[in-house]
């Protein structure tokens, strides 16, 4: 599969968790591709925020049946990274809604 780092991170998850997790633990919640894979996000990870993981646990989480009135349907499967930072590496959560990532999504969209 031809995936690109910009394929492999989707994204950060932002809850309070996540939050919560950034802060204390120096970890980043990431959602990531369906098909990424540990290896992956690593080697996404150190291109884009020049920083290096020492452990990356991935969570798949089913979608879940839903209902708005009578209409029924089912919400999308997810799946996540909980990347823990090498010591000496850090990443602000915050910081990350106005960096390089979208600068570096808007040139790539440019090149397109």
């Amino acid at each position: 599969m031809d995936l690109t780092i910009y394929d492999i991170i989707k994204g950060q998850r932002i809850t309070e968790k996540a939050y919560r997790l950034n802060k204390e633990l120096k970890k980043l919640v990431l959602d990531i591709h369906p098909h990424a894979n540990k290896p992956w996000v690593a080697e996404a990870l150190k291109k884009l925020f020049n920083v290096e993981a020492e452990k990356i646990a991935i969570v798949v989480s089913k979608g879940k049946n839903k209902r708005i009135g009578r209409h029924k349907f089912r919400s999308n499967n997810g799946k996540k990274a909980i990347v823990t930072l090498r010591q000496g590496y850090s990443v602000d959560m915050m910081d990350l809604q106005n960096t390089e990532i979208q600068e570096d999504i808007g040139s790539q969209v440019d090149r397109e």
